[in-house]
């Protein structure tokens, strides 16, 4: 998802090419063409100017050992600026130390939530876990007929109340089926809207104060660039979720919007997903 903005920050450090040293006369343009590169990856223009101003920061009036070029130290500082913002290392799942743990799935309708939500329970059932998968999205009557057949597909029952339509009722027999039936993690599924509303955030703050989470993770198409940004962050002003899952990384994404992301919340991704194969889920 990063080649495009990797290649356009590799231009950006042939700008340093001949020089013996980074001074801001010619660091000028080489951070400039880097924010360049990072907006033309969908990346947020706050996001981006505070990078260059970091990076700025650190390369500036260096002196260049011998061995090295103003281009190859631009680039170990662009790297660990970049690795700093975007974590060091996977962060995991949170479980509880009595089970079953209850992990909630946020998200708009569309994001891909129901089929994470399904790989999901594909990933732990292969470490050995025993997920139960709750159908919670009481609106749409396909999503729930879709986490079945997902369910299915994985080998992972899923609770379901077809006829009730309170989805914080529902979450809170599913774990209590979990607990009697001895399933180790609890995935609730949840509906999601078209576009942020009152009436969502309401149900499923109501939803996290009920079953008190041990993880919530908020799910978002990565298509859809600068508005995943502003998603997020009116989520986890209501949830103050664990991390993020970045949906349909196969399609024409560019980067700026996960790099975004993680800045404005300041919350880990936790795993990408491409296709809609069942395996597609890779950690972040």
């Amino acid at each position: 998802m990063f080649e495009n903005l990797s290649q356009n920050i590799e231009q950006a450090f042939k700008k340093l090419k001949g020089q013996g040293r980074t001074t801001e006369i010619n660091s000028a343009e080489t951070l400039k063409e880097i924010r360049r590169a990072m907006l033309e990856a969908d990346g947020n223009y706050k996001v981006a100017k505070q990078f260059t101003n970091k990076v700025k920061e650190e390369a500036l009036g260096q002196d260049v050992l011998i061995s090295v070029t103003p281009g190859q130290l631009m680039v170990k500082i662009v790297h660990e600026q970049l690795t700093a913002l975007m974590g060091q290392e996977h962060t995991g799942l949170t479980f509880s130390k009595n089970p079953p743990s209850v992990i909630l799935i946020s998200g708009l309708q569309g994001s891909g939530k129901t089929t994470f939500t399904g790989k999901l329970a594909m990933h732990l059932k292969a470490q050995g876990k025993n997920p139960l998968l709750v159908a919670g999205d009481v609106y749409r009557p396909a999503a729930i007929d879709q986490l079945g057949v997902l369910g299915e597909q994985v080998g992972v029952e899923v609770y379901k109340e077809e006829e009730n339509k309170n989805p914080v009722g529902i979450a809170q027999n599913g774990i209590s089926y979990a607990k009697k039936n001895g399933k180790d993690i609890v995935i609730v599924d949840t509906a999601g809207r078209l576009a942020v509303d009152e009436e969502m955030m309401n149900e499923i703050s109501a939803i996290k104060s009920s079953i008190k989470p041990d993880e919530i993770l908020f799910v978002v198409d990565a298509m859809t660039g600068q508005d995943a940004v502003n998603t997020a962050k009116a989520f986890n002003d209501r949830l103050d979720f664990d991390g993020v899952v970045l949906t349909k990384m196969d399609g024409d994404t560019r980067g700026g919007a996960a790099i975004s992301i993680r800045h404005v919340v300041d919350k880990p991704i936790k795993f990408i997903t491409t296709q809609k194969k069942l395996d597609a889920l890779y950690l972040f």
